[in-house]
């Protein structure tokens, strides 16, 4: 049997048995914000530096190449365009002094990204190191380093920078604050977008307007402060450089310098939007005059979508929509895909808000933002397809680099994501709009009931609103009467505190008035009473309840995928990744093995050091093996017998011997050796410096 009550009483109906307290659904809410902070710090905390967009393919001379004589000039090619400057290619002499002649030399020509420095003539033999810095064209920096020799191999003091461009604390804080302006754009363009397309009457609710307002404070700061580390995160990776006003006006002239740019100044044009939005707009609103409230809701869609546009287009007019593949389309088609995120993510926010704090949120509201969320997924799908197609290109890619991984984990958090939306639908369906009056200390007057509230992705089926069957078992009843006792009870709480001052003694007229200071106080403590009874009521029903847990389950969970997708937007393209790789030119052969073995062998001149080079150290191509041997005082040195192998404990592979050849003094080289398989292998150096003196040493060395 179902039976109709007084709105009150349906108000007070409580989650029943299996519901949560207060105190319960709180700390469940906590766990889920620490365990989302929690993924997220692993995420960002585990991710390596921003890794080379545009990789080196190719360099005259080659790595570890030994020369006849000096070349007149030192060139390099790259798999996209880079931004470089005269100072972008040093060529330093054993001595580490720079001898380049310090003028860049632009050698690009059709597809081919080709840039050097000339060389001094003349050259004296020895070892000489070259270091490259340059900003990719989607805005990253990458940087290297690699010898060659005139002559022969030589000791070199040169020294190179260790820590890799756009790395260090400045890299850190450059990748926070890219983050901060991400999440910080999705609830600024989907607050805004879920009060004109959901919720109108949200323009009118604190808590509704502080996200919007501080979303658009913190992205603006967010750019500024990206402004100001992009010279030294491009360049010395020194934190002080951020007051170096040379380096900032040499930011600006750049093509991410323009758009960081131009989003401040389309912020100032949001600042604007906001300001009608929460203030007219709010205004007609509150009073009821629809055609005026329709007429600017038209102007705010049409204006909100422009900047909106422009704002997401300066991530696309300079990251990797912006190079790379079908660039006319790529852009527009990331722009799409951002404001997408922002109304899905952020939407999602502004009714996770609602649904914790302010007035009951109607159920046709949620129904409006679960058919645009919906819409918002599904385009999603389609722009993330092709994404996925230009930056992968092939399914091997997908499994076989670190974009393809990132790609996999966002698509699976994609599809958890939209799983408990659709779990959260079985909420939405039971929403329903009664006709009668407001709820008590419902401030906005919406005349929502504490049972509507909202979901996610999936829309509900049907809209239809039902009356909400209440109190159909014994249990119910007995519940709702708790409920009823409860508010008795809160509304006795005001009283109380007047018969405790009488009970103290005040036994005339003026003594029972109490002073201005009581009088407040007492104010404060009946308005508390009063707004503790109210959220009770609004949070008392079992649909708000389960809605809020499901809503605030997406949350967590939009901001692990915020964070897997601000880390996939500083990784190098698989496609470009494959590619570099398939090629076995320098970009593979830039990373060799170098390992310094000192030995001892105990006999006479029995000490000496030994450098291996292994180039480029990689499983299914003919390795080259350089060693040199060098006596204490530092000069090369022959010995009677030196021998090297290697040994793969894991795979229970070797030693695999490497075929010495005797190339110059203190100089053998092993050509053809092949690894079959990646991982650690065992180094063994075998050095006799006499018929009886001899020494074994062991290395463990990494093998990709």
């Amino acid at each position: 049997m179902t039976l109709t009550v007084p709105r009150a009483t349906a108000g007070a109906r409580r989650p029943g048995p299996s519901a949560v307290p207060r105190s319960g659904r709180t700390a469940a809410a906590l766990r889920l914000l620490v365990l989302a902070a929690a993924l997220l710090g692993a995420l960002l905390g585990g991710a390596a530096p921003a890794s080379a967009h545009a990789a080196l393919t190719d360099s005259s001379p080659a790595q570890g190449a030994v020369l006849q004589k000096a070349p007149p000039q030192v060139t390099l090619s790259f798999s996209e365009g880079v931004s470089m400057g005269d100072d972008s290619i040093r060529v330093l002499d054993p001595k580490g002094k720079r001898i380049d002649r310090g003028k860049l030399l632009d050698l690009c020509s059709g597809s081919t990204v080709k840039y050097g420095t000339g060389l001094p003539p003349g050259l004296p033999d020895g070892t000489y190191t070259v270091a490259w810095q340059a900003v990719s064209a989607d805005s990253h920096p990458v940087s290297g380093a690699f010898t060659f020799s005139v002559g022969a191999p030589s000791k070199s003091a040169a020294v190179v920078p260790q820590q890799e461009a756009g790395g260090g604390l400045v890299g850190a804080l450059y990748g926070i604050a890219r983050y901060v302006a991400y999440a910080a754009f999705a609830l600024l363009v989907g607050g805004a977008c879920f009060v004109l397309a959901c919720r109108p009457s949200a323009a009118r609710h604190r808590p509704v307007q502080r996200l919007v307002v501080w979303s658009w404070a913190t992205l603006t700061v967010a750019t500024i402060v990206l402004l100001l580390l992009r010279a030294p995160y491009t360049g010395s990776g020194d934190l002080a450089d951020v007051l170096d006003l040379g380096g900032l006006k040499a930011v600006l002239t750049t093509k991410p310098g323009g758009a960081l740019v131009s989003r401040v100044l389309l912020l100032a044009a949001a600042a604007l939007f906001m300001a009608v939005l929460f203030g007219a707009y709010a205004r007609a609103e509150e009073e009821g005059d629809t055609k005026r409230r329709k007429d600017l809701a038209f102007g705010l869609g049409i204006g909100g979508a422009v900047v909106a546009a422009g704002l997401a287009a300066t991530w696309a007019m300079a990251e990797h929509a912006s190079t790379g593949l079908q660039t006319a389309v790529a852009m527009p088609v990331d722009v799409v895909h951002l404001l997408a995120v922002a109304v899905w993510l952020g939407g999602l926010t502004a009714l996770l808000v609602s649904l914790y704090r302010g007035p009951a949120i109607e159920g046709a509201a949620v129904r409006r933002f679960s058919r645009l969320a919906f819409a918002a997924v599904l385009t999603l799908v389609v722009t993330g397809v092709y994404q996925s197609w230009r930056q992968v290109g092939t399914w091997r890619a997908l499994t076989d680099t670190s974009y393809g991984q990132l790609l996999l984990i966002k698509v699976g958090l994609v599809v958890v994501l939209v799983g408990v939306a659709w779990w959260s639908r079985r909420w939405t369906g039971r929403l329903a709009e009664p006709a009668a009056a407001a709820v008590p200390g419902d401030e906005g007057g919406t005349g929502a009931v504490p049972g509507d509230g909202g979901t996610g992705a999936v829309p509900a089926q049907g809209g239809s609103p039902e009356p909400v069957p209440v109190a159909s078992s014994a249990t119910e009843q007995a519940t709702a009467a708790e409920a009823a006792t409860e508010e008795t009870r809160a509304e006795q709480a005001g009283a109380e505190v007047t018969a405790e001052a009488a009970a103290a003694g005040k036994a005339t007229a003026e003594e029972a008035d109490p002073s201005p200071e009581r009088a407040a106080q007492l104010a404060r403590q009946r308005a508390a009473v009063a707004d503790a009874r109210r959220k009770r009521v609004r949070d008392a029903d079992p649909v708000r309840y389960g809605l809020r847990r499901s809503v605030l389950t997406e949350a967590g969970i939009a901001v692990v995928l915020l964070a897997v997708t601000t880390v996939l937007t500083s990784t190098e393209p698989a496609r470009t990744e494959q590619a570099v790789r398939d090629s076995g030119q320098f970009a593979e052969a830039a990373r060799p093995v170098s390992v310094t073995v000192p030995f001892d062998t105990l006999g006479p001149k029995g000490k000496g050091t030994a450098r291996l080079d292994l180039d480029p150290a990689r499983t299914g191509q003919a390795n080259v093996l350089h060693l040199r041997i060098s006596g204490p005082d530092g000069a090369a040195r022959d010995v009677p017998e030196v021998r090297v192998s290697f040994t793969s404990k894991a795979k229970n592979l070797g030693p695999l011997p490497a075929t010495l050849e005797h190339t110059g003094t203190g100089h053998w080289t092993a050509r053809g050796v092949q690894l079959p398989t990646a991982g650690t292998w065992q180094l063994s150096l075998v050095v006799r410096t006499s018929d009886i003196d001899q020494v074994t040493e062991t290395r463990n060395v990494k093998i990709n």
